[in-house]
């Protein structure tokens, strides 16, 4: 056997997520609803299939472009920045990776939310950095708190993710930009805006793109309806985004992916069209909640926490019913959070099958 690091010897080798793949595997049945993983059940455009079809058909037999040239002009429009500010990557997952690499060692504090995206703890758990987690506050992301960590603790990365993941609140953008103002110089905020697509725009802070302090990072999985495609992307400061070309995989993109991000793009009506059935679907989800005597966090994302209103074991119970019955959903890790249940928004159907095993399940 091979000699493993010591840093490996100490991890566990568990995913950070359970499938739902696995877990009908286990049950020996497929899910009725596929409500678990923040996916768009609504898919990409037609225009976006008609492109990646297109590329199957004619360019699977070539390697994607390393450099991710065309999308990377195509979101500098989109983004207003030059291209040399932005990096293309297979999903946020892998370039949390990457900047963890870059920025975390066994001597680096990292701090994040008790209860966060735990894919970021995964990357900094296996570089050794050390992580310092603070409480959320009233359902959100304490940044306050988080600030006061940071300077006490001397951490060099921070992660926050605007709107949060798992309970779907969100801060002003005001509050993010005086959240940057008082981060030290020589730390750096890891800010995850893969639910940005879903919030009005007083919640996206307007961030210089010469501020050395933020680095953030968008999908197209979430409203582009493109999370098998794993296709995301990271911008900020030119001399930060040149270092990511040392470490990433150059050729992980694969080239239908770029190709449907570029039609993904282009396509603004389309991505309109979903944030709308979004919104409607998550009204739904808010009634079905409150007749069952239930209430929800105000979501502004794509995805919806119920609070059971009782504690965890009990909210628990309530999740395996709805997995027993056929729906896959995920609840957060952590008290208080773990008072509830989080449920992606669905089609019509998926959601009244959801509301009639909701009082099964309680």
């Amino acid at each position: 056997m091979p000699t493993y690091t010591n840093i490996i010897k100490k991890l566990s080798s568990d995913v950070p997520f359970v499938g739902p793949e696995t877990q009908e595997r286990k049950l020996g049945k497929k899910f009725t609803c596929r409500l678990g993983a923040n996916e768009s059940i609504f898919g990409p455009s037609a225009n976006v299939i008609h492109a990646m079809k297109s590329c199957l058909e004619k360019d699977i037999w070539q390697y994607g472009d390393p450099e991710n040239f065309d999308l990377k002009v195509a979101l500098s429009k989109t983004l207003k920045v030059n291209t040399e500010n932005i990096v293309i990557g297979e999903g946020i997952d892998a370039l949390l990776g990457y900047l963890v690499r870059l920025i975390v060692n066994k001597k680096t504090t990292v701090i994040t939310s008790l209860g966060a995206y735990p894919t970021f703890n995964y990357h900094v758990n296996a570089s050794g950095g050390k992580l310092v987690f603070v409480p959320y506050d009233n359902d959100h992301e304490n940044l306050e708190a988080l600030n006061q960590a940071v300077k006490k603790y001397g951490a060099k990365l921070v992660y926050l993710a605007n709107p949060d993941n798992p309970m779907g609140t969100v801060h002003e953008a005001a509050k993010i930009d005086n959240f940057i103002k008082n981060l030290p110089e020589d730390c750096l905020l890891c800010l995850d805006e893969a639910y940005s697509d879903f919030s009005p725009k007083q919640y996206i802070p307007n961030i210089d793109i010469n501020n050395k302090k933020v680095i953030r990072f968008r999908t197209f999985s979430k409203a582009y309806g493109l999370a098998g495609a794993r296709i995301g992307y990271a911008f900020g400061h030119k001399k930060l985004i040149k270092n990511f070309d040392k470490i990433r995989n150059h050729f992980g993109v694969n080239r239908v992916a770029q190709f449907g991000a570029i039609a993904a793009l282009e396509d603004q009506k389309y991505l309109n069209s979903i944030i709308k059935n979004v919104e409607l679907a998550k009204t739904y989800i808010y009634e079905i909640a409150e007749m069952n005597n239930l209430s929800c966090i105000k979501s502004f994302t794509n995805f919806v926490a119920i609070d059971c209103g009782k504690s965890n074991e009990y909210a628990k119970k309530v999740m395996e019913n709805l997995i027993n019955l056929g729906i896959f959903l995920r609840m957060p890790s952590v008290a208080p959070l773990n008072r509830c249940i989080r449920l992606t928004v669905g089609s019509d159907l998926d959601l009244d099958r959801f509301a009639s095993s909701l009082k099964l399940s309680l």
